[in-house]
C-alpha cells in the first residue's frame, strides 16, 4: 500500500472504525485511542496489506486491539469508572426512548453477539467479512448474529423496559 493509498484509508475508515468501537467499548476516549493504535498497525504493516483489503484488516485490528485491551483491563484488576457505576446504578430506570433502550440492550449482549450484531447492522459487512475479522465462521457468525437479535428484540418489546 502506498502512502497515499493509506491516507486514503483513513479518510475513509477512520468514522467508521471509531463507531464500531465506540458502541463495542462506550467510551469516547478509549475507543480513540484504539483506533489510534489500529491505523499505527496498518502503518507498520502497509507493505503486506493491499489496498483492497484494508478496510478489513483494520476492522479486524481494531477489534482484536480492543478485545486485548479488554483482557489486559480485567487482568489488572479494572476499576469503573463513575460512568459506568451510573450505569449500573440507572439499570433499573424506564425509558421511553427508543435509542437508549437500544444501546441498553446492546450493552447487555455478550461482547461477541455485540461485534458481530455491529459490524453487521451498523457497518454493513457480510457474514463472511465479518467471520474474518473476528475469527469466527460464517455459520458461527449468523447464529451469534441471529441470538443478538433475539435477545434485542425481547428486550427493547419487554413492557418493563418501555414502560
Amino acid at each position: 500500500m502506498t502512502i497515499r493509498e493509506y491516507n486514503h484509508c483513513v479518510d475513509k475508515c477512520s468514522d467508521g472504525v471509531y463507531r464500531f468501537l465506540l458502541k463495542n467499548t462506550g467510551d469516547s476516549e478509549l475507543a480513540r485511542d484504539l483506533v489510534q493504535d489500529s491505523f499505527m498497525k496498518l502503518w507498520l504493516k502497509r507493505k503486506d496489506v493491499s489496498y483492497e483489503k484494508s478496510k478489513s484488516y483494520l476492522f479486524t485490528t481494531a477489534y482484536h486491539t480492543m478485545i486485548d485491551h479488554i483482557r489486559k483491563s480485567n487482568r489488572q484488576g479494572y476499576n469503573m469508572d463513575e460512568r459506568e457505576v451510573g450505569k449500573l446504578e440507572g439499570a433499573g430506570n424506564n425509558y421511553s426512548d427508543v435509542k437508549e433502550v437500544l444501546d441498553e440492550a446492546l450493552d447487555r449482549l455478550p461482547a461477541i453477539q455485540k461485534s458481530v450484531v455491529l459490524l453487521r447492522d451498523y457497518e454493513g459487512y457480510a457474514y463472511k467479512e465479518i467471520g474474518e475479522i473476528t475469527e469466527l465462521s460464517e455459520t458461527q457468525v449468523k447464529v451469534y448474529i441471529y441470538r443478538a437479535r433475539l435477545f434485542l428484540k425481547k428486550y427493547i418489546v419487554s413492557m418493563e423496559t418501555v414502560i
